[in-house]
C-alpha cells in the first residue's frame, strides 16, 4: 500500500511539474505572439530574441582587470590634497622592493 502510495504522489508531483511548464511555455508564446502582433500593427521589424554570447568577453574582461585604470582627475586632486603621487595599483616589481621571504634551495637532479 505504502509503495502504491509513493507512486501516485510522485506521478501527481510529475503532473504539477509538467502543468507548469506547459503554463510557462504557453505564457512565453503569449507575450511572443503580443509582441509579434505590435510590430506588425506598427510596421517596425520583428527582431527575434536572441542572446548574444562572444566566448571572448570573458578573457577581455580579466585582461582589463589585470591592467590598472589610469587615474582620474579626482585621484589625481585627492592625492594632491594627501601629499602623495596619483598611481595606480602598485606591484611588487614596480616597486622594486626585494623579496625577502624567500628562501633559495639547492636544486636537486632528479631521475
Amino acid at each position: 500500500m505504502t509503495n502504491f502510495l509513493l507512486r501516485l504522489v510522485l506521478f501527481l508531483i510529475g503532473l504539477v511539474f509538467a502543468a507548469s511548464v506547459a503554463v510557462a511555455v504557453v505564457l512565453l508564446a503569449l507575450v511572443w505572439g503580443v509582441r509579434y502582433g505590435w510590430a506588425r500593427l506598427t510596421g517596425q521589424p520583428v527582431r527575434p530574441w536572441v542572446m548574444r554570447f562572444d566566448p571572448r568577453h570573458g578573457f577581455d574582461r580579466f585582461r582589463a582587470a589585470s591592467h590598472p585604470a589610469a587615474p582620474t582627475a579626482a585621484d589625481v586632486a585627492a592625492a594632491r590634497a594627501l601629499g602623495e603621487q596619483a598611481r595606480g595599483p602598485m606591484r611588487l616589481r614596480e616597486r622594486g622592493d626585494p623579496v625577502t621571504d624567500v628562501q633559495a634551495r639547492p636544486l636537486s637532479r632528479g631521475g
